[in-house]
């Protein structure tokens, strides 16, 4: 071989951002074991990151945009409104806006139905603010749109580590760092470059559950994910955009803690991985040639980046965006509704004769499993009625490069899973995109051994190979 391609998409390419950091006092109550509800702080900033992607030859019928926020869920009528204003405030269609959460635990859980909770009243208003800036970034970044080069690398980050932990003297599962078990280890990245060379935006694509901070944490905060885009751009002076990867079973080594200082360390972690991967990307319209042997001491071979050919360019700038709808079956012993309920009245009445008894520790643990009911119940009423969930899948071939954006939190084995298979593309792979629901797909060996991601599954074993083989199937439709 005497040539090395890098991928790249040329398109055409718009970028916005803005602060959508929610009001101090706001209801922040995350997490089961927390004894607070509002948020006291600010560790930092969460932002909203809009990138417009339209066809080189300009075709606003299929440009798409895709907007990254930093929250960890958002129910799914929230959503809709989300994607209906950024799509109306640019005139595209609400079904090709694509809203990620990064899913940091530090935003606080920002719902409709905590409006009852201390703070909660500031949700509707915060959701208001939210709207009114996601159709201005949204004209901002489809104005700002120009022609652009997407070049993609990869890096290696262990920052992740697996999170299904067997405690051996309690002989149950956990979720908590894993030292035996498998991590993805994987960094996608992509810096987009305009025709002068100007670094307009940075992609990052990682695989992590943004849990570094959590019951003891009481200030709003992005997790690792704030300081890791300060360090890329404090170097390359433009936005980040992070896609949060398939992490279900994935999480930092080092979390679940109230310490800033953790999970501004855990960001540079993967910020300095994700820098070493852009630094090392050639420039834009170029491949990487050998030159001819030079003789000096020895006899050297050189190689020199070259222009591509116009066959190469014309392929980067292959464009075509699919949907599909994959019915997963819900698993058989879901719990139902009123089930649910009458388990949340019953922990209601424990942590009650608990306080009464003046066991503050019991009282916590029965506190944290009222909390955990009333996340099933909203679960629970917020799935579509039927068998089967609807689960889309929205699958891009933009140039060199395949991105793959689906809802839910999946197992690291679905990108392994289709990088294994398709090993000549780079594949974004960004959950958690439209909708945090159907919850959790874990891989099928998960399931039945009380883990976490298994007992909050709506759907049943193998829904994740099912979506696998359905996006594999998209991906070979592709010409």
């Amino acid at each position: 071989m005497n040539h090395v391609d890098t991928p790249q998409t040329r398109c055409q390419v718009g970028v916005a951002r803005g602060d959508i950091t929610p009001p101090v006092g706001i209801y922040h109550r995350m997490w089961g074991a927390a004894s607070h509800e509002r948020a006291t702080g600010v560790h930092r900033p969460l932002l909203a990151t809009a990138f417009w992607l339209e066809p080189w030859l300009r075709d606003p019928e299929q440009a798409c945009l895709l907007i990254a926020l930093d929250h960890c869920v958002i129910d799914s009528a929230e959503m809709t409104r989300f994607r209906q204003a950024a799509g109306y405030a640019a005139s595209i269609a609400p079904d090709r806006v694509h809203i990620a959460l990064s899913h940091t635990h530090g935003s606080g859980w920002m719902s409709r139905s905590r409006a009852h909770f201390p703070g909660g009243e500031l949700i509707a208003p915060y959701f208001g603010d939210v709207v009114a800036t996601l159709g201005h970034l949204a004209q901002q970044a489809k104005k700002a749109a120009q022609p652009a080069t997407i070049v993609y690398g990869q890096g290696r980050c262990n920052l992740a580590g697996h999170r299904d932990y067997f405690d051996e003297n309690n002989r149950q599962f956990v979720c908590g760092f894993n030292p035996a078990g498998s991590a993805d280890d994987t960094v996608l990245v992509g810096r987009i470059t305009n025709d002068t060379g100007a670094c307009l935006g940075t992609l990052v694509n990682y695989a992590c559950h943004p849990t570094t901070l959590a019951w003891d944490n009481t200030a709003i905060s992005p997790d690792y994910v704030g300081v890791m885009r300060e360090v890329i751009e404090e170097a390359t002076g433009a936005p980040c955009l992070f896609l949060q990867g398939a992490s279900g079973d994935l999480g930092p080594r080092e979390g679940f803690v109230g310490d800033h200082a953790i999970a501004d360390r855990n960001g540079r972690q993967l910020g300095y991985a994700a820098l070493s991967a852009l630094t090392a990307l050639p420039p834009a319209g170029t491949r990487f040639v050998y030159a001819g042997p030079v003789v000096s001491g020895t006899t050297i071979g050189t190689w020199k980046h070259q222009s591509l050919d116009f066959g190469t360019l014309k392929r980067q700038e292959n464009w075509d965006a699919r949907h599909r709808l994959v019915e997963l079956p819900y698993r058989h012993n879901l719990e139902t509704l009123e089930e649910t309920k009458a388990a949340h009245a019953h922990w209601q009445k424990e942590e009650e004769k608990a306080r009464a008894a003046g066991d503050a520790p019991k009282a916590r643990d029965c506190r944290a499993m009222v909390e955990q009911k009333n996340r099933q119940i909203t679960r629970l009423s917020a799935l579509p009625e039927g068998k089967v969930f609807p689960y889309g899948v929205n699958v891009l071939r933009l140039g060199d490069a395949l991105w793959v954006l689906v809802p839910g939190e999946l197992y690291q084995a679905f990108q392994m899973t289709l990088r294994y298979r398709f090993p000549m593309m780079p594949i974004i792979v960004a959950t958690l995109t439209g909708d945090w629901q159907p919850g959790y797909l874990p891989a099928a060996w998960a399931y039945g051994y009380g883990i976490y991601q298994d007992t909050i599954a709506c759907v049943g074993p193998g829904a994740l190979e099912v979506v696998i083989e359905a996006v594999a199937r998209e991906i070979q439709g592709f010409s």
